[in-house]
């Protein structure tokens, strides 16, 4: 037995103590760990030198490997395999070469999330800019690229969404005529929907160049020009100020040596009595790093935070939160219907991006799904203020104007 599969062996024995993994060698070997039952999954392994790159960095390897073919699905999906993982990722990643490998990550991670202007640009566009055809292919049909608001699980995506924007409006505490900024607005659906819906007037911001142009489009097609004004903008450069400032799903790309930037940032550009609302992925467990597979082939640069570091740089802003909500499994629900989606539209996908791309794209949507249904990631909204009498001091109103939205 080779040195890699030998030490593939043990760290499976060790590994796996939940369900039950069978692993094919090239060799036509075969074993099945752990004590039997379910989450349970079967791959084969094409490549003989991939044993070894697993024992030494599983995180990293396993994606990729899966992206190009060397590691197959036998009679279960990457859902399934990664299931097994979840299940029993303290097993692994208690073991000392992965200890050692998360230690060095750890002292790398300023470096890993440094995100100047030209830095933020580039990684935007490396994961924005891929395709807008691609994103309406999984996306609800008003392209929120972010955690969606499930009040039962019987709803669909797009009511979720919409949901979404109508519990964070809610806590805006918006007035007609407000002016309003939109830090990463995506493709538009939160700036247009604010606008539409509170009558207020609203700045949304982007770094992605088809983001951009799409948004654009959709608010003339709309014939709010006079209402919504989209830019292709650093919010750092951003003049203000406004009444109100949402950001959603951007806070994940700022990365934490520009945490300070940030909030400070939202200080400058709100009104004295202005309220804002950050919507973000964050962590269960203490500050630690973007796994290096996600960080290499999804989000460069990206990072979901703790919320001791968040509220930590927040104080120092000199912000009051005034209100903060844990999502705790609405973004697993969000990830499985974008799984659903891609899986429907698997053949366009293909088409438009290649076989790796597409094993990739279902990679990153099942580490993500499990991430958030078994794994210490949420969502959190904390609503900021410099002015503590900015609003009233019960959620009622909140409750009250989310009702008359829906």
């Amino acid at each position: 037995m080779s040195i890699g599969n030998s030490l593939l062996e043990k760290v499976m024995t060790r590994f796996v103590s939940n369900g039950a993994l069978t692993i094919q060698l090239p060799d036509g070997s075969s074993k099945t760990y752990g004590p039997g039952g379910e989450p349970s999954a079967s791959v084969r392994i094409n490549d003989p030198k991939l044993p070894l790159e697993l024992v030494k960095n599983p995180e990293l390897v396993a994606g990729e490997a899966y992206m190009d073919g060397r590691l197959e699905m036998v009679d279960c999906t990457i859902y399934d395999f990664l299931n097994v993982f979840a299940h029993n990722r303290d097993g692994l990643r208690k073991g000392p070469i992965r200890s050692k490998v998360k230690a060095w990550q750890k002292r790398l991670r300023r470096w890993h999330q440094r995100n100047p202007r030209a830095a933020s640009s580039e990684n935007v566009k490396a994961h924005y800019d891929i395709s807008n055809e691609l994103y309406r292919l999984f996306l609800d049909a008003d392209m929120q690229y972010s955690c969606a608001y499930w009040p039962s699980r019987d709803v669909t995506l797009e009511e979720a969404q919409l949901a979404k924007k109508r519990h964070i409006a809610a806590k805006l505490a918006l007035k007609s005529g407000q002016r309003v900024l939109d830090i990463g607005c995506g493709w538009g659906g939160m700036a247009i929907h604010l606008a539409k819906e509170h009558d207020v007037n609203v700045v949304g911001v982007t770094l992605s160049t088809q983001q951009h142009e799409l948004a654009v489009q959709r608010v003339k097609d709309l014939g709010l020009e006079d209402k919504v004004d989209i830019r292709l903008q650093d919010y750092r450069d951003v003049e203000g100020p406004f009444d109100r400032i949402v950001s959603v799903g951007m806070f994940e790309h700022v990365g934490i040596g520009h945490f300070a930037e940030y909030f400070n940032g939202i200080r400058e550009l709100l009104t004295e009595d202005g309220v804002a609302l950050v919507h973000s992925i964050g962590r269960k467990g203490g500050p630690s790093t973007t796994g290096a597979w996600i960080r290499k082939y999804i989000f460069p640069g990206g990072y979901s935070p703790a919320l001791s570091e968040t509220f930590a740089e927040i104080e120092k802003a000199g912000l009051w939160v005034t209100d903060c909500e844990l999502l705790r499994l609405h973004y697993g629900y969000t990830l499985a219907e974008w799984s659903k989606r891609c899986e429907a539209n698997k053949d366009k996908i293909i088409d438009m991006m290649g076989d790796e791309f597409y094993r990739m794209w279902e990679f990153y949507l099942a580490i993500s799904e499990l991430s958030f249904a078994l794994g210490k990631h949420m969502n959190f909204q904390i609503q900021l203020t410099k002015d503590v009498n900015a609003l009233p001091i019960t959620r009622d109103y909140m409750v009250d104007e989310e009702r008359a939205q829906g």
